[in-house]
């Protein structure tokens, strides 16, 4: 099918100003662009004039999970309100947690996905990049290129084990990993503040940053800590543990020629606003040194996570015969409070996302607030929504930024944004789900952002060229025709944060329109996606 799309305002995702042509779609790929005259092009079967709508590339998404939902049996709703936002692919498998990176036969396949993901209603269980891949393509909505998982490897390998790996375990783990890279994975992710990731020491890592700089792929890493003060260290004083996070990157890449992409660049904590400036010092002198580094972003100020996030991991690791015990809870309880006092950050700042069926009264409500209300301590009532969840709740948390810190960043040269948002069955959404990339732009159009050629580039080309995706994120011929429109008045002028998307007029993904002014073409939308396999 040929479409011709006439008079937009486009933005070819190479960060240079936008300029007024046509675009000519046929099939699956972008045929021309420039100023083409309808009547020298034969066999047109739509002319869409867009009145001076700007288009760009679609958007890509540098940071998801959302290959868990690809997998599911009616993926759509996973993936609709995204879409909405102009999104058309996604990076996922992040933070060590991708639903690949395991043998059939393991034992552990249940302890993957760090207790924020499972293999509920899915189409099946694909251990291996290729058997994925042929899962996905053509069969969901949007485009899809995953990580293997460092946390998802090692799980199937020893389960959540506290110990070294044994060489034979070493051994497997690389195989894994290198076998996923060989079959299309765009590179591996750390998540070293999840379980079994956070039992890794930084000899393994090592290891398995060589992989990422033989095959030149990046290494997406969620590290031990984004906050001054963490529970993944055993003192909370000294150096700040977000410091002391990026420092072991360092170590981990130096002498290596290898992408480093430092994952979700957030300051958890009022204390730790404070470190913002010697955390993106430290990335970018690593380039200094030759490794890629680079860092990534979204518009949010708070962020999700599983409720476990803020206990100590020798804690976690722990029977519950032992967790029960006086001395273990006094001990947790001086930790937790020392880190509240140091932080900036306690209770009031947790709010509950989901703990369970039967439990939705605490959903919306602080660890605090609930605790308040019940008479108990803000400690006792969080371990107890913790064993009320069977330590898989989720919350959302904040303060992770400041709009100040994000407008900072989002200017920065070695910045992508992404969200980090997937949709829940349950409870309360993030709210990055709905209009975190528009919001992007809108920060742009106000002028409290990067600019709108750079802020376009860094959700289309600029991740496509760090993740080597293959004729996509650019305005080209021969490019596949992923393409968001937008209202650029809308986006400025419209308020944020009312759970919806705003300013996105219509996207198509290989071709095909799947959206137009919020409508959902949902027949299309069953096979309009690609896997983007990366070699």
């Amino acid at each position: 099918m040929k479409i011709l799309l006439r008079n937009g305002k486009i933005y070819d995702g190479t960060g240079t100003d936008p300029f007024t042509g046509d675009i000519l779609i046929d099939g699956d790929k972008i045929a021309a662009t420039g100023n083409i005259g309808q009547n020298e092009i034969s066999s047109i079967d739509e002319s869409i004039d867009l009145n001076g709508l700007s288009l760009s590339s679609g958007f890509i998404d540098a940071h998801s999970h959302n290959d868990w939902f690809a997998i599911k049996n009616e993926p759509l709703k996973y993936f609709a309100p995204f879409i909405g936002q102009g999104i058309t692919s996604f990076i996922t498998g992040n933070c060590g947690l991708s639903s690949i990176g395991f043998e059939s036969e393991s034992r552990y396949i249940d302890k993957l996905g760090g207790g924020l993901f499972s293999f509920t209603d899915t189409t099946g269980k694909y251990g291996y990049a290729s058997d994925f891949f042929s899962a996905i393509d053509h069969k969901n909505p949007c485009n899809i290129a995953v990580l293997a998982g460092h946390c998802s490897v090692r799980a199937g390998i020893l389960g959540f084990e506290k110990r070294p790996l044994t060489k034979q375990e070493e051994e497997k783990m690389l195989f894994i990993l290198r076998k996923n890279l060989e079959e299309g994975a765009c590179g591996i992710s750390l998540g070293l503040m999840y379980e079994p990731g956070l039992y890794a020491d930084t000899a393994e890592l090592k290891k398995v940053a060589q992989l990422c700089e033989e095959f030149q792929k990046p290494l997406t890493v969620h590290p031990r800590a984004q906050s001054a003060v963490s529970m993944s260290y055993k003192t909370v004083f000294g150096r700040p543990h977000i410091l002391r996070a990026i420092d072991e990157l360092s170590e981990i890449a130096r002498d290596k020629k290898m992408k480093l992409q430092y994952s979700h660049a957030i300051f958890v904590g009022r204390s730790t606003f404070k470190c913002k400036n010697e955390a993106v010092s430290i990335l970018h002198r690593m380039r200094d040194y030759g490794v890629d580094a680079m860092f990534d972003i979204y518009s949010e100020t708070l962020g999700v996570s599983v409720i476990t996030v803020i206990l100590p991991a020798w804690y976690q690791a722990l029977s519950n015969e032992e967790k029960s015990k006086p001395a273990t809870v006094l001990k947790l309880n001086i930790l937790i409070k020392a880190t509240s006092i140091l932080l900036g950050f306690g209770f009031k700042d947790i709010q509950i996302a989901y703990i369970g069926e039967g439990y939705e009264k605490y959903e919306g409500r602080t660890v605090h607030e609930i605790a308040k209300a019940s008479g108990k301590t803000d400690l006792k009532t969080y371990l107890e929504l913790c064993e009320l969840s069977n330590f898989k709740g989720r919350v959302n948390m904040g303060p992770y930024s400041t709009p100040e810190i994000i407008s900072e960043l989002s200017k920065d040269a070695y910045c992508l944004y992404m969200t980090d948002a997937w949709v829940e069955d349950h409870g309360i959404q993030n709210p990055a789900v709905y209009d975190c990339y528009p919001k992007f732009l809108h920060l742009a159009l106000q002028g409290s952002g990067d600019t709108m050629p750079h802020t376009i580039r860094k959700m289309t080309g600029a991740v496509a060229d760090r993740f080597r995706l293959e004729k996509r994120g650019y305005i080209k011929p021969g490019y596949y025709a992923d393409l968001t429109i937008f209202n650029e008045e809308e986006l400025k002028n419209t308020q944020p944060d009312q759970s919806k998307p705003f300013g996105i007029h219509s996207v198509y993904i290989n071709g095909n329109k799947i959206l137009s002014e919020g409508k959902l073409n949902k027949d299309v939308l069953n096979y309009s996606g690609a896997a983007m396999k990366v070699f």
